[in-house]
This record gives C-alpha cells, structure tokens and sequence, in this order.
C-alpha cells in the first residue's frame, strides 16, 4: 500500500470515529445551543419573553397584511382590466356595470352613481343640483375604496418606525443582566455575560427583521395603491361625465 493510500485509509478513520467520539463527550445526548431562541425563552424572564411576543406578533401582522393587501391589489388590477374589456363596449351605464363582477370597486361606483341619478328628483335630494349630488355620491365611493386599501398600512407604518426600538429595549434589558451576572459573579468571565449578551444580540437581530419588511412592505403598498387609485379615479370622472352628459341611455324605469 502506498503512502497516499495510508493517508486516505487514516483519514477515513477518522471521519468515521468522529461521530461516536461527540457522543460519547455529550454523554450520549444531543448537544444544543445554549445561547439560541430556545434558551432564550427558556431562561428569559417575563420582560424578556413579553418583548419576544411583541416583535412576534408584529412580524406576523407585518407579514399577513402584507400579503392580502398585494392580493387585493391584485384584484384591483384585473378588474381595471375588466373594465376595459367589457364595461365601455356596452351601450348604456347599467348594461355596462352589470358585465361586471359583484365584486368589483369599479361596478360600485358605477351603481352608485347610477342610483344617484335615478333616485334625485321628487325627494328633499331634488334641491341639489344632478351634478353636485352625483358628484357627491361617487366620491363617496372613491373614498370608500381608498379607505379600504389604505386599511392596515397604519400598522405597517407603526411596526417599521417602533420594532427597532422595542428590540433595542430587550438589548438593553439583556445587558443589564450581564451587568448583574458581572457583579454577583464579582467576575467578568465570559461564561457568566454570554447568555444575557447573546439575548441581547438575538432582541436586535429580531428587532431589525421585524422593521425592514415592514418599511419596505408599507412604500411599495402606497406605491401600488397610488396607481390603482388612479384607475379609479379616471372611472369615477369618466362615470360622471357620462351621467351628467348622457344619462338618458339609462332608463329611470330601470330603477330597483
């Protein structure tokens, strides 16, 4: 056998009695980590683990609204697209908004404008003008739909300008345990300052995670809901001229 083949068949021993030479040093257990998120909470005190729930919980909102509100501007889109497609091929108002979803902002402000106008004359409404009152009517229900894609982006906005602090609440609240472990150790041994160090450490790490998806999360929700907002509100415009210019392909009759 030749050299090279010696030291390969030694390493390979070696490597193979590695494994059993861990288990043996462990006492036959798995070795942990003493400094990770399971010892945090399991040695952390009410203050510690409150701030770990805190940041948790807002990661978690951070996340969720943050994916229901692409999801809703999603929806938004394609019923802008919608609208192109179908809604200003038909010959009147109402023939248009009913070959749209239920569902649709677009078709709610279209039915909204609609029964303004229809349902104007012969009521204390009459005494407003058909075009204030049909404009009145449709930005309110602009303003609805901004509302509503605007909901949960307060939270967004709250969550990346205070997560850092609430993590920079638990680093100092895990150096003020090493501090203590340091006086009643009366030794600045690293064994006594690692664990609280390592809490602290972990606070800012969370804290930091917390933060970035939530501010980039919030500019890209506002971005994105300022273009579709726009879609609304040129349908919205283009809904009233049609009403006060040519309301007449629509039939009161027609009223519900």
């Amino acid at each position: 056998m030749t050299r090279q083949h010696r030291n390969i068949a030694v390493a390979a021993a070696l490597l193979t009695a590695l494994p059993a030479f861990a288990y043996a040093k462990t006492g036959g257990a798995a070795e942990t980590n003493p400094y990770g998120l399971e010892a945090l909470w399991t040695n952390g005190d009410f203050i510690a683990r409150t701030v770990l729930l805190i940041m948790v919980v807002m990661s978690v909102g951070t996340w969720y609204i943050m994916l229901s509100k692409f999801v809703e501007q999603a929806r938004m889109m394609k019923a802008a697209k919608e609208v192109k497609a179908k809604f200003w091929q038909a010959s009147d108002l109402r023939q248009g908004a009913a070959l749209l979803d239920t569902a649709s902002p677009f078709r709610y402000i279209a039915d909204s404008g609609i029964k303004a106008a229809e349902h104007h004359e012969g009521t204390m409404q009459e005494s407003i003008d058909l075009y204030s009152w049909t404009t009145m009517s449709i930005q309110r229900s602009v303003d609805f739909i901004q509302n509503r894609l605007q909901g949960g982006l307060a939270f967004l906005g709250t969550v990346g300008s205070t997560s850092p602090f609430v993590g920079l609440f638990g680093t100092v609240w895990g150096i003020y345990h090493a501090l203590t472990a340091i006086g009643i150790a009366g030794q600045a041994s690293i064994d006594k300052v690692a664990g609280p160090v390592g809490e602290s450490l972990i606070m800012t790490a969370i804290g930091l995670g917390t933060a970035v998806p939530a501010v980039l999360g919030y500019n890209m929700l506002v971005r994105r809901n300022k273009g579709a907002m726009d879609e609304v509100r040129d349908f919205a415009a283009d809904v009233q001229s049609i009403l006060i210019g040519g309301y007449r392909h629509v039939s009161p009759d027609a009223a519900e």
